[in-house]
């Protein structure tokens, strides 16, 4: 089955940037259309640039030569697959490597491993998930405690207030994070503040600076950056150190604690969760109230599965996969903001799609942002409408995109389950509604975010 589980695989300067320290140089044609590199030290770069994010270049490229096209960046052929159908045929034999961790950790200088290879990377990838999972067995009540504070902050506002969601869901994702991840100490609002200064620090560096190598040529730039890794490095090295005698599996740190895992590896796996998790949580929420203002009858819809399957008892853990309307909403809401454009993989064995040969080693990319609006595979693509998601057809494509299932990497089923405590909280209580004029632009990077701030306006529901 196709390993697209990694969601955050999204920039291809980034996983360039690994490929060309990680793997040796493969300068092979593969006789795949597409354009000739128009610089010969930096290929197509300046064409990606010049269309303002990978995503757009994807999009024109695929326009003009077919759903397998081809570009280089470098001295590398790069292959872009932009359909459901040649997504499924490549085949990517090694399912151990877990594409986000590889690039993340590599960009971050992060280059630790378990030392013993591939059953080491499994058994890595098994406590990072299980983590997870036990800090949200654990810690669900924390989660609903701080999604109330937030719906219980809006209900106070007058009718004609405008609410910035931005603001709010990226504080939102940022105190669930930092408390189910690394306990107790986050309760307190200034260690939130203090952590999220030295996230928005790292975050906005993440690919910004590799296109045109701008963080290397401002030191105050590199400078500030590497303040804010090392702080946040001390942070997580200090509530490591503080929470390892206890001897109970509460919050995610403390289950990698219990693990075989090394004091270094700990640190690389809380700053990989924490920094993608707040960013993918906040602009999985954002865009899902953002499309929700635009739809009384989405609202009225989802409102009705609440009270039929949650009454007037607050949603639990166990009674989520009940709630398949709001799992249509969030799969929607993923689609629709092409929420994350674009994963990558090495080619490690030769391989082979439609009637194409992709060589050896050469970067192969998942055009995302373009299959899941492609009018071949969706009705109406930009339309949204949540319904489209009660076809098994429409369920299967998403999942071989790595969106749902068993596949879907480990932050995003956590931003899914903040999101539907958000939602169900939310639309019992509360209307949403847009306001008029407003123009709605992505910023297409990591994560597909609003390039400006998104307001709308809440009323009470009854």
């Amino acid at each position: 089955m196709l390993d697209f589980a990694i969601f955050a695989v999204t920039f291809v300067i980034i996983l360039v940037v690994a490929v060309l320290y990680l793997y040796p140089s493969s300068r092979r044609a593969s006789g795949i259309p597409g354009l000739n590199p128009t610089d010969e030290k930096d290929g197509n770069l300046q064409d990606i640039v010049d269309r303002g994010s990978l995503h757009e270049f994807l999009v024109g490229l695929h326009q003009e030569f077919g759903s397998v096209a081809s570009f280089w960046f470098g001295g590398r052929p790069v292959v872009s697959l932009g359909s459901v159908n040649q997504l499924r045929q490549h085949i990517n034999p090694n399912h151990t490597t877990d594409s986000f961790e590889t690039i993340l950790k590599s960009l971050l200088g992060y280059q630790s491993g378990m030392g013993g290879g591939t059953n080491e990377s499994v058994i890595r990838k098994k406590v990072y998930e299980s983590a997870i999972n036990n800090m949200l067995k654990n810690n669900f009540s924390v989660m609903l405690k701080v999604v109330e504070e937030l719906v219980g902050k809006w209900k106070s506002f007058p009718e004609t207030q405008h609410t910035p969601l931005g603001a709010h869901l990226l504080g939102l994702a940022m105190k669930t994070v930092t408390q189910l991840a690394l306990g107790e100490r986050f309760r307190d609002d200034v260690a939130v503040i203090s952590f999220r200064k030295n996230h928005d620090a790292i975050w906005s560096e993440i690919g910004k600076g590799y296109l045109d190598g701008s963080l290397e040529k401002s030191s105050s730039r590199k400078a500030h950056y590497e303040k804010a890794l090392s702080e946040m490095e001390s942070v997580l090295l200090s509530v490591a150190k503080e929470r390892k005698p206890q001897r109970t599996q509460t919050v995610f740190i403390d289950t990698l604690l219990q693990s075989s895992l090394t004091e270094r590896q700990i640190v690389e796996d809380c700053m990989v969760f924490t920094l993608a998790g707040c960013v993918i949580t906040a602009n999985l929420c954002i865009w899902a109230l953002h499309f929700l203002s635009t739809s009384e009858e989405v609202q009225d819809k989802l409102y009705q599965e609440m009270e039929d399957v949650l009454g007037s008892e607050p949603v639990s853990l166990d009674k989520i996969p009940q709630l398949k309307y709001c799992q249509q909403v969030l799969n929607e809401t993923v689609r629709t903001a092409k929420l994350t454009p674009v994963a990558a993989r090495l080619q490690e064995l030769e391989g082979k799609v439609d009637q194409h040969v992709i060589p050896k080693e050469t970067l192969v990319i998942y055009a995302l942002g373009v299959v899941l609006q492609d009018s071949d595979t969706w009705s109406i693509p930009y339309r949204f409408d949540p319904d489209r998601f009660e076809e098994e057809s429409a369920k299967k494509s998403f999942c071989l995109l790595g969106f749902s299932g068993s596949q879907t990497c480990p932050e995003l089923r956590f931003a899914y389950t903040v999101a539907t405590v958000l939602l169900s909280t939310l639309v019992r209580q509360l209307k949403l509604h847009k306001l008029e004029g407003q123009v709605m632009e992505v910023r297409s990077e990591l994560v597909s975010t609003p390039k400006d701030e998104t307001w709308i306006t809440v009323s009470r529901r009854h």
